[in-house]
């Protein structure tokens, strides 16, 4: 269940652990492709063509396993039993020896008034293009419009939550801007209001204190407004309270703080923690549970060197799957499981183009040196050679040609075109016939 990181590479491992006819896998995910997140905000800048930062199932499972693109709404485990709702069609029940639950995180969403209404996370591919194409719209409307303070309105973008996922997006997407202002008369760098709310009284805190004091002067530089130990109070109709009482009228409003497991976990029957997550054994297994297995964000599992749980990064998931693969097989054939046990090896952020922070080994890295590590470090993550060749030429191409800041957020409403086509021709000197009332030689060709 769930075809990210782990459940990918654990079907991957189990295909070449077992023999063929050995066992029948099936993977169930929502979409046919596995996100690549690390590369979510360079897919958002327009630094990496989209398609890129995704790799397709089907071909990568190679006919040995069965891809059923849809989501398990529940789980009956006494029975070995799964509902699923597919994509398409009727629901079903889904037999199984052995489950192995990865389906991730979701935002962690609070009840803030207006929220719900204005806000939008940074989780997957069709969020991080949307704000894309958010940004370079309000940038073409703010060129367009006589009213200072409805300028003001549209060029202020407002992200909550200061890890990786808020900085990185907004570092990128301030230097699309920052790019595409050469392309306009009347908006330029300083008219674009950037800014950061953070609960906590640092950012990034994956990384060390002065790798994050070093980031933030490095975003304050660039004219970032950053609010530290402060919460988002009210966002409705787009008038944002902060608990500092700071106010900002935004059209943009940017959901990063923080994720939470899958509440579908909560509807398998399994030992959960107080956090929602699944209780793992050093093994991968679901404590007390036979033919249950887990891993990545949604698993409370033993951190066997560092004490603790292990936290919900790329580099343990990754990990944690090739164990899991390997405890399954061992399983199955009778023979001894071993525990997973990994050293954290530090972290890495970019900060746009060309910057970047980096603790590697205990050895802080800054600027240059961190932004290429960041890349290189990625591009040998990112699965397959056709996705790792893709990105590269992607980054080739940028270092050749300007940076592309088409603006295609049509694309998000095909349907208008065609409705617009749909408007009803009034008879002469009739009335204007109703919607009820259309015939063919009332409606306009398109």
């Amino acid at each position: 269940m769930g075809g990210g990181y782990v459940g990918l590479y654990a079907a991957l491992g189990l295909q070449r652990r077992l023999r063929p006819g050995e066992a029948t896998i099936t993977l169930v995910n929502p979409e046919s492709f596995a996100l690549y997140q690390p590369f979510l905000p360079e897919a958002a800048s327009g630094s990496i063509e989209p398609r890129h930062v995704v790799v397709p199932l089907r071909p990568l499972l190679r006919r040995r396993s069965r891809l059923i693109t849809g989501t398990v709404e529940s789980l009956d485990h006494e029975r070995r039993t799964a509902a699923i709702v597919p994509a398409g069609g009727e629901p079903f029940e889904l037999p199984y020896d052995v489950v192995v639950l990865a389906p991730g995180s979701v935002s962690r969403v609070l009840p803030i008034p207006g929220l719900a209404e204005q806000g939008i996370g940074f989780t997957s591919l069709a969020e991080a293009i949307y704000l894309r194409n958010r940004v370079l719209s309000r940038m073409d409307a703010a060129e367009s419009t006589e009213d200072e303070a409805v300028r003001r309105r549209l060029l202020t973008f407002v992200f909550v939550g200061g890890g990786y996922a808020g900085i990185e997006a907004i570092a990128e997407l301030e230097d699309m801007a920052r790019f595409a202002c050469r392309s306009y008369q009347r908006v330029r760098p300083h008219d674009l209001r950037w800014v950061i709310v953070e609960a906590a009284d640092r950012i990034l805190p994956e990384l060390t204190l002065p790798l994050g004091a070093y980031a933030l002067s490095q975003l304050e530089a660039r004219g970032f407004q950053i609010h530290l130990g402060t919460r988002l109070r009210s966002a409705v109709g787009g008038h944002l309270e902060l608990s500092n009482g700071r106010t900002y009228d935004a059209d943009t409003l940017v959901w990063t703080a923080g994720v939470r497991p899958n509440p579908m976990l909560r509807r398998t029957g399994l030992p959960l923690d107080e956090k929602g997550r699944l209780v793992a054994d050093e093994c991968l297994r679901v404590r007390g549970v036979e033919g249950a297995w887990t891993a990545g964000d949604g698993a409370a599992v033993p951190d066997v060197i560092a004490g603790g749980i292990c936290p919900p990064t790329a580099q343990h998931a990754l990990r944690q799957a090739k164990r899991l693969a390997e405890n399954l097989a061992a399983s199955l054939h009778g023979q001894p499981l071993r525990p997973f046990r990994y050293r954290n090896l530090g972290g890495l952020a970019t900060l746009g183009l060309y910057k970047g922070v980096a603790l590697v080994v205990g050895v802080p890295i800054k600027g240059f040196p961190a932004w290429a590590l960041h890349r290189s470090y990625h591009v040998l993550r990112v699965p397959t050679l056709n996705r790792k060749a893709r990105v590269i030429a992607d980054w080739t191409l940028a270092l050749c040609f300007r940076r592309d800041v088409a603006q295609l957020g049509s694309l998000q409403r095909p349907r208008d075109r065609f409705a617009q086509a749909m408007e009803v021709s009034p008879s002469p000197g009739g009335p204007e016939p109703s919607a009820q009332t259309w015939s063919a030689d009332q409606i306009k060709p398109a």
